[in-house]
């Protein structure tokens, strides 16, 4: 189920996480080679995300939102 990204915070391990309209989170890392999200390392990069829309695995798992 897709879910808006509507803010970002950062985790105990200093990763991004994206906070989804749902209610749910997602890290969103910049890992290359396996992960290529460069925007996610500025402030910038983050705020123009706002909005976007990504799978949220928790809603697909119980087939509802939180």
């Amino acid at each position: 189920m897709q879910q808006a990204i509507i803010g970002f915070h950062l985790d105990e391990d200093h990763h991004w996480v994206a906070e989804l309209a749902c209610g749910h989170g997602q890290h969103v890392r910049h890992n290359p080679p396996w992960q290529n999200r460069p925007w996610v390392i500025t402030e910038q990069g983050r705020q123009e995300k706002l909005g976007l829309l990504l799978d949220c695995k928790k809603c697909e798992e119980t087939g509802s939102m939180a």
